[in-house]
């Protein structure tokens, strides 16, 4: 476990200098927002682009991996939509426990497997990204239609699914690096030194900003509904993962990465799609901030029992 948390820590430590950044008042507050866009629609990308085209996928069990995060996925959905009486929450509340349970943070993911494995790691989260990401979205928005603030909507919860997974910069650069790959192309001659300049800039953007939009004023107030869904984020859905991915017959490093992936706080998008479909974003914010910070603790334990 010291090993996981001393390749993990650099990590958490910039998520933490990122809070202390916009708290500080060095960078203001209406930037952190262009620092995001760019981070998203142009370094992560170029990233993914970068190390999927010039890998050697063959040495990695892509089907393995991904029926085992999907399964991970899949399983804790079912459970957390069996407990939706039980626990008693409104429909907005529950719309966000549940997209708390499910939506991974990629840029945490992508840094930890660099950390740990370096551009391997970085090649084996692409697997999850291109199985989890859609998967999620397939999941959470139909969820938000249901039990959201003024449902009904379903038109427009259904363009959002498919144009929240066609238009994800992070899937398109999947999706090209993958084709590059196949294609032999590698890294084009001027335009792939381009990318690789970009690409370097990505880890340490992305968890800058992941530390900006941390609200612990939200997080004061957690109740039931973060509790919750930290523990099937944070604990159940890499310990159902884990169990997947060994009846698969994965292990070493594939069955770490899928693991962390499945093992990644919530995505701080899902702050938007909660006011946009009409979830409690406020209950939203505590749990994106709640699982981050617990993830320092929870990502070191959940990798050594895993491993």
């Amino acid at each position: 476990m010291a090993a996981f948390a001393g390749a993990l820590a650099p990590i958490f430590l910039l998520i933490l200098f990122g809070q202390g950044l916009r708290r500080g008042g060095l960078v203001a507050d209406p930037l952190w927002a262009g620092i995001d866009r760019m981070t998203y629609f142009l370094f992560f990308p170029c990233l993914i682009v970068n190390e999927l085209a010039r890998a050697d996928l063959g040495r990695i069990a892509a089907l393995p991996m991904g029926a085992a995060m999907a399964a991970g996925v899949l399983a804790a959905a079912v459970l957390i939509l069996g407990l939706r009486r039980p626990i008693g929450l409104d429909g907005p509340a529950f719309s966000s426990v549940f997209q708390g349970v499910m939506r991974p943070n990629t840029y945490v993911g992508l840094a930890a497997a660099s950390a740990l494995y370096g551009a391997e790691g970085l090649t084996m989260t692409a697997v999850g990204i291109a199985v989890v990401v859609p998967l999620v979205n397939l999941l959470c928005v139909p969820a938000m239609v249901r039990y959201g603030r003024g449902a009904g909507s379903t038109g427009a919860g259904a363009g959002a699914m498919v144009g929240g997974i066609v238009r994800n910069p992070i899937i398109v650069a999947v999706a090209l690096g993958a084709a590059m790959n196949a294609g032999g192309l590698g890294q084009v001659p001027v335009l792939g030194d381009i990318v690789a300049i970009l690409a370097r800039a990505a880890l340490p953007m992305g968890l800058l900003s992941v530390g900006a939009g941390l609200d612990i004023g939200a997080a004061r107030g957690a109740g039931l509904g973060v509790a919750l869904s930290a523990a099937f984020k944070l604990l159940l859905v890499p310990g159902l993962t884990a169990a997947a991915g060994l009846a698969l017959g994965l292990g070493g490093p594939m069955l770490t990465v899928a693991v962390l992936f499945n093992a990644l706080p919530c995505s701080a998008s899902s702050y938007a799609l909660a006011r946009q479909m009409g979830g409690d974003h406020g209950l939203m914010a505590g749990i994106i901030t709640v699982q981050t910070l617990l993830s320092a603790l929870t990502l070191p334990l959940v990798l050594a029992l895993a491993g």
